[in-house]
């Protein structure tokens, strides 16, 4: 089993928006076959439905019943939704929001079983999804909370950058009260973490962006940097965290500066993510870091103004696979190499 293929889990999303149609273009891709065992939790029929309306004839999928029935050889999909299920193109409806919920449960529940390997989320409506069995925010607190874990952090991928916030699905007002130098520290420890087992990377070195303008221009525009941001990097600094900053961050990413950093921790969501998509958006995975768990999603949200018209790029979505896939190997190598240096130091202490 040393050499088996990942299995990867993908949570079908909206269905009235692109994901059907960026998994479907993804996989159709033969050569996927030989990095994964691909497991769509949605509908055959939606499936279907989606394949006539994109006019694509070379490309089916494996039905089942369960993930265990997987064909490693065929794209499998799990039938986990109601029969009666109705696809609106571009429209957002409450079944629709429904459906991603019950996709996202029963991929969640077999990661929970370890049934699959990792996660790839399709996108969700934030609206549409709302409801007593989904009272959060985005897939990033929903994950958190099924997997019982307090501190995560949802960190954009790509092969320029990788990009962190310190606040994620919150609004703007609410951003300065929710920062503090504990909270910082513990999003830069996170971070850390992730960069040295999910990418390999020894000696990270983190940018930390400002809150205000200039960042702060030394207590002119605010006094955030000085009060919570920059006795945040001492501390981290303090634990062997190379974390340095703070740093304006229009000239950051202006210039080249973002370039000679592993990661950035912006201190909230737009912040980071509009200069991210900006420079990075074709290639760009958004990871949940800190989970026990591999979940990646593609970086685009559910484009229903061109669902069903054959246009929408598949690459963020292959990204995902690739990501996800890369970061479950890097985290054996990782768990081997601490198994290692533990049996060592056992050896060494007889």
């Amino acid at each position: 089993m040393e050499n088996a293929r990942i299995r990867v889990g993908i949570s079908q999303g909206d269905i009235n928006g692109i994901s059907y149609e960026v998994i479907i273009n993804t996989l159709m891709d033969t050569k996927m076959l030989d990095i994964c065992v691909p497991i769509v939790y949605g509908s055959p029929k939606v499936g279907a439905y989606h394949r006539k309306a994109l006019n694509i004839s070379n490309f089916s999928f494996n039905n089942i019943k369960n993930a265990m029935e997987a064909n490693p050889k065929r794209v499998n999909i799990v039938d986990c939704l109601d029969e009666n299920i109705r696809v609106e193109l571009g429209k957002s409806t409450v079944m629709a929001g429904e459906a991603s919920v019950k996709s996202l449960d029963c991929a969640v529940n077999d990661l929970k079983q370890g049934v699959i390997d990792v996660l790839v989320t399709g996108p969700i409506n934030k609206f549409n999804i709302q409801s007593d069995k989904f009272p959060f925010r985005g897939h990033t607190e929903y994950l958190a909370h099924h997997f019982d874990t307090g501190d995560i952090l949802m960190l954009m991928v790509s092969e320029m950058m990788r990009v962190a916030v310190a606040t994620g699905h919150v609004p703007l007002s609410e951003v300065p009260g929710m920062l503090n130098k504990d909270m910082i520290v513990r999003k830069l420890r996170i971070l850390n973490s992730s960069l040295i087992g999910d990418f390999n990377i020894r000696k990270p070195r983190i940018a930390v962006l400002g809150l205000n303008p200039h960042a702060g221009e030394d207590g002119l525009i605010g006094n955030e940097e000085r009060e919570v941001i920059q006795p945040a990097l001492e501390i981290a600094r303090s634990e062997n965290i190379m974390a340095i900053g703070p740093f304006p961050s229009d000239g950051f990413f202006a210039s080249d500066s973002f370039t000679k950093f592993d990661a950035i921790l912006a201190m909230y969501h737009d912040q980071g993510l509009a200069p991210f998509k900006a420079l990075a958006f074709e290639s760009g995975v958004n990871f949940t870091a800190g989970l026990p768990v591999v979940r990646t999603s593609p970086a685009h949200g559910t484009a229903f103004e061109i669902a069903g018209k054959g246009i929408a790029s598949p690459d963020p979505f292959r990204h995902a696979i690739y990501l996800a896939c890369d970061i479950f190997n890097n985290r054996k190598a990782y768990e081997k190499l601490l198994a290692g240096s533990v049996d060592q130091e056992q050896s060494n202490a007889e």
